[in-house]
């Protein structure tokens, strides 16, 4: 029977155990009824055992055949008596017709974007950066059906869902934000469409949201998603934490349920809206309502809130050793790249993550001695030099290029920066280079291209020699596109560089054994 089904029960009695107590007297039951039939006729004092025995069997089986083959039993009078539970059938009979143990793909995740129709048409773009027809699975929920002028409905687009009106819930008076409630039960409406054939995750994400679905389903193939898993990540903000929680995986950046947990809590969405009717974000109330259900958030360091204002270039050139899984709030910062705007930037940083995602933003650094600088590598987005020798320890600490979401006593970031910017000392100051281009080469090689944006307008660093880097214009990074880097490991690299030429050469390579990156 454990390979039919298995129960989930949210309270004390379990159902699954007076099961198998009737089926064990079944089968005891009708033995010893077979054993001792003959003597008991022979006794009338043995009658009344016969008829036990067989109202223990017939009770037994009756019960068997109801849990095994009517999925809606019991009622619910019944669960209301014993205790809410699930009938969950196993991934090979019903709901999966993959292996449980199959690798995660992209058509294991179900995407549930939110957005509204008032910002679709500038958002739009940014879906469509990263959504890939015919392949990526999910819907946009709105709040309105979509205008004449959006209409027909783009093939290049998530297909649109209109949310429910909240204002039918009997909380609806007490909502203190019922827009927020209307995309949190956006999870409960893609759940009761039934396109959850082979899902395996649920992925919340905003409509300004760039998520990097390569990345994501690596990230998410770590975890078994037949448990409850919850995935996300904090902001960057101290205060937007202190403000909503530490523990929620906010909504921007995105966050990963697995299917059964989706399972169990879409039932119990509108009972925990009435029990959180105060509170004002949709991400904050997700996170509330799963720790009820006892799950907690599971941090990754790949999904980005983006609670910050102005240049982000710092944060996204010293990024973690994570894959990189969102990016959130582009209306709200520059856009990513000097010269262009916001589409133009999301374009040019995608043109890299459609050749090496494992790669994106993950910083390399390394060394030339005889000039004494350093070498820092955003891989698909910017380069740096610095006319020092910096170990590792501080290069990867972000530039405080950025402000943050909201003006607050410091400390004001969930992790360690380095300021002011723009540093006034040239020891300290570095040549910036941002993405020109990428290109495959013979042999698997992948050549990106980095170009100076801007002079420095600093003096040469005088502790290192006076070796002034002003003359080069240009990096070029190389690196074998054999397999994809394995996430939280390093890489290492090697510099080709001749005194007074305006290309530096830089290839990436594994770290040896023991090597000290400083």
């Amino acid at each position: 029977m454990d390979n039919l089904f298995h129960f989930r029960t949210s309270h004390t009695f379990n159902f699954s155990i007076l099961i198998s107590i009737n089926i064990l007297l079944f089968f005891a039951t009708a033995s010893a009824c077979t054993i001792d039939a003959v003597p008991m006729q022979q006794s009338f004092s043995n009658l009344s055992l016969v008829m036990l025995c067989k109202s223990v069997a017939i009770s037994g089986l009756v019960l068997f055949f109801f849990y095994t083959f009517l999925p809606g039993f019991p009622s619910k009078d019944a669960s209301n008596l014993f205790g809410q539970f699930e009938l969950n059938w196993s991934a090979s009979s019903i709901r999966s017709s993959s292996p449980v143990n199959s690798p995660t793909n992209i058509s294991h995740i179900m995407f549930v974007l939110v957005g509204s129709l008032r910002t679709w048409k500038h958002r739009k773009p940014y879906i469509e950066a990263w959504w890939r027809p015919n392949q990526t699975r999910g819907n946009i929920f709105l709040d309105f059906p979509p205008s004449p002028e959006l209409l027909p409905w783009p093939s290049s687009s998530p297909p649109f869902i209109v949310n429910e009106d909240v204002a039918k819930l009997r909380v609806f008076q007490k909502l203190r934000s019922p827009i927020q409630v209307r995309l949190f039960r956006s999870i409960l409406e893609a759940f009761r469409l039934k396109q959850n054939k082979d899902v395996r995750w649920y992925v919340m994400v905003d409509d300004d949201s760039l998520v990097f679905v390569d990345n994501l389903v690596e990230v998410l193939s770590k975890y078994d998603h037949t448990e409850y898993h919850y995935i996300g990540t904090n902001s960057e903000c101290i205060k937007s934490n202190f403000d909503f929680s530490f523990d929620m995986g906010f909504g921007g950046a995105g966050y990963a349920l697995s299917y059964p947990l989706v399972e169990a809590l879409a039932p119990t969405i509108d009972q925990c809206i009435e029990r959180y009717p105060y509170l004002m974000v949709s991400d904050y109330l997700c996170s509330s309502c799963l720790a009820d259900l006892g799950v907690h958030l599971t941090q990754e360091k790949g999904f980005h809130q983006i609670d910050l204002h102005g240049d982000i270039s710092g944060l996204l050139s010293s990024h973690p050793q994570s894959p990189l899984l969102t990016l959130h709030h582009f209306d709200t910062i520059h856009p990513l790249f000097p010269s262009k705007n916001r589409y133009e930037s999301i374009t040019k940083l995608m043109e890299a993550a459609k050749i090496d995602q494992s790669r994106l933003l993950q910083q390399t650094i390394c060394y030339r001695k005889a000039s004494n600088w350093s070498f820092s590598v955003s891989w698909g987005y910017s380069a740096y030099i610095y006319e020092n020798i910096i170990p590792r320890s501080i290069l990867r600490k972000p530039h405080e290029t950025f402000v943050p979401w909201q003006r607050s006593r410091p400390p004001f970031y969930m992790f360690n920066t380095r300021w002011p910017w723009p540093p006034k000392d040239p020891c300290e100051a570095p040549h910036v280079f941002f993405l020109d281009s990428i290109e495959k080469l013979a042999r698997n090689i992948v050549l990106t291209t980095y170009n100076r944006t801007s002079p420095r307008n600093l003096p040469p660093c005088s502790l290192s020699g006076n070796h002034s880097a002003d003359a080069i214009t240009q990096i070029r990074v190389l690196f074998e596109a054999i397999l994809p880097k394995e996430a939280g490991k390093i890489e290492c690299c090697d510099i080709e560089y001749v005194a007074g030429m305006k290309v530096a050469e830089i290839k990436l390579r594994g770290c040896r054994k023991g090597e000290v990156i400083a």
